[in-house]
């Protein structure tokens, strides 16, 4: 039973994850270039820098969420179970 509870939380946790982890890049990205958009892989307007540069911020962002929103669904379950 707590292999399924676990995969719900994953799941759940995950789709929380990346709507937060979204926002915050969201920010970040009007902060570091003054552009409420970030540049599109596939825009001509914007040369390579740009978007690569908007690519990590977004990949470090993303990775971080992930890992604390993980780690603290693990926790939690952990808790709750004793597993």
């Amino acid at each position: 039973m707590s292999k399924v509870v676990s995969r719900g939380v994953s799941a759940a946790s995950g789709m929380l994850g990346g709507a937060i982890a979204g926002a915050i890049f969201k920010q970040v990205w009007k902060l570091a270039s003054g552009k409420d958009d970030a540049p599109q892989a596939n825009s001509d307007e914007y040369g390579w820098g740009e978007v690569l540069f908007a690519a990590a911020i977004q990949g470090a962002i993303f990775g971080v969420v992930k890992a604390a929103i993980d780690r603290s669904a693990a926790r939690s379950i952990h808790r709750a179970t004793g597993k």
